[in-house]
């Protein structure tokens, strides 16, 4: 029989994707020519926001009617947040929520036996189930690979579902970790990027950190580069940036979630951090990493949010200067405190804000790319375009491209950067 996959969210949900396609291809499944007519369709669902869950039911109510005979899987973070939307269940034939991915294959059997619908959502607990033993090889044709070394988040922020989606924090092995970098460094891997729904709170279960997890990628000699997935900030102390800054093959690139740059709004999104915390990690990583680049993710109009506490943040983002933001509108999430919180923004508000701090990060967006011109930069090579140039990432993960007829993917290079354009930089090779 064959098989299609459709993933939506996180980086994390890729990863389970990939591990998941592996597993059907061991058990011989193939991979359908026709994605809509696919004997087995999976939808690997996202439900950060209720735009999330919307787009989820849309795409399974297509794939529903494009292939009415079709044996279609529900997984991922919304059936295990809502394991009683019976009306979403109904266009399924099994249901697997975010602790039963290894039951894949005797689910479908079990099915194949007696065609009924399965459900099949083990329910979150106070202490977390063991870390979800998930590995992959491949990553398709591309040069870097997402790992995940870290599920579930204690943090419940008032704003988000992933808690719930997810359970308490739980870390892949050590030991498991090396083998699986190995066997992606045997496939010619040369950059690994550590992925998790709370990446900084790496080992907290098996008296581990974030560091131990670098070293132990970086180890691996046929690994060129380590990068680091979206971090939370308040794990990210000098002791821990100053151990992570003596591993040579990790990139200075720094996804570190902000959502506010007010202090109020972080109170009222239960955020475990102010704006004088946030600031001092970046200065500290700033300061210990060469040519550093900070990226984030920036709400808008979240409940309660005065035209005043929108100004701080925008002021704030300003005097950061990050490399590139993440915008988006706060989206009201059925199952969170702040759902029910009073002073909710209305959307015209809420889309005028957000167009007025994409304003502002666009423009430092195009300072930071300025700021490359002159540098001198190895180059991970990822995409051939028309015969005519290679786009490739420095180690900071700026885009460059390079103008050239012969193909670099795969190769690290050492490249001028010359000029901007939009939103990626034009290099020459040394």
């Amino acid at each position: 029989m064959n098989f299609n996959i459709i993933t939506l969210g996180c980086k994390v949900n890729q990863y389970e994707s990939q591990a998941m396609k592996e597993t059907l291809l061991r058990n011989g499944f193939t991979v359908s020519e026709d994605k809509e007519k696919a004997d087995i369709t999976i939808i690997n669902t996202c439900t950060v926001t209720s735009v999330s869950d919307a787009k989820n039911r849309k795409i399974l109510h297509k794939a529903r009617r494009n292939n009415p005979s079709g044996i279609i899987v529900l997984t991922g973070c919304m059936p295990q947040a809502f394991p009683d939307d019976f009306d979403t269940f109904k266009d399924c034939d099994i249901v697997l929520g975010n602790y039963a991915r290894n039951d894949l294959i005797p689910t479908l059997e079990r099915y194949f036996n007696s065609p009924q619908q399965l459900v099949i959502i083990k329910e979150n607990q106070e202490k977390a189930p063991e870390y979800e033993k998930l590995s992959v090889t491949d990553f398709g044709e591309h040069t870097r690979a997402f790992v995940k070394i870290e599920d579930g988040c204690n943090r419940f922020c008032s704003y988000c579902i992933i808690p719930y989606a997810r359970g308490r924090v739980r870390s892949k092995t050590i030991e498991d970790l090396k083998l699986e970098v190995e066997n992606l460094a045997q496939n010619g891997y040369k950059e690994i990027v550590l992925v998790g729904i709370n990446l900084s709170a790496y080992g907290q279960d098996i008296d581990k950190n974030l560091c131990d997890a670098v070293e132990a990628v970086c180890e691996n000699d046929k690994i060129l580069r380590v990068r680091l997935g979206s971090l939370e900030p308040e794990q990210m102390d000098e002791a821990v940036i100053n151990r992570l800054s003596e591993q040579e093959k990790l990139c200075p690139q720094f996804h570190l979630s902000l959502q506010s740059g007010c202090d109020e709004t972080l109170k009222r999104m239960n955020r475990h951090y102010d704006t004088k915390i946030y600031s001092e990690i970046v200065s500290n990583l700033r300061k210990t990493f060469n040519n550093c680049a900070i990226t984030t993710d920036v709400m808008v109009g979240f409940a309660g949010e005065t035209e005043e506490e929108f100004k701080k943040s925008l002021d704030f983002v300003k005097n950061i200067a990050f490399s590139k933001v993440h915008v988006f509108p706060y989206s009201r999430r059925k199952g969170t405190v702040a759902d029910k919180a009073p002073n909710q923004v209305n959307e015209k508000i809420k889309g005028d804000r957000a167009k007025e701090m994409i304003a502002l990060t666009d423009n430092l967006r195009e300072q930071f790319l300025k700021s490359q011109v002159g540098l001198m930069e190895s180059v991970l090579f990822e995409t051939m375009k028309n015969n005519d140039f290679c786009v490739g990432y420095t180690e900071n993960y700026t885009p460059v491209r390079v103008y050239t007829k012969n193909n670099l993917c795969g190769q690290v290079l050492n490249v001028k950067i010359i000029n901007t354009e939009k939103d990626y930089c034009i290099g020459e090779l040394i």
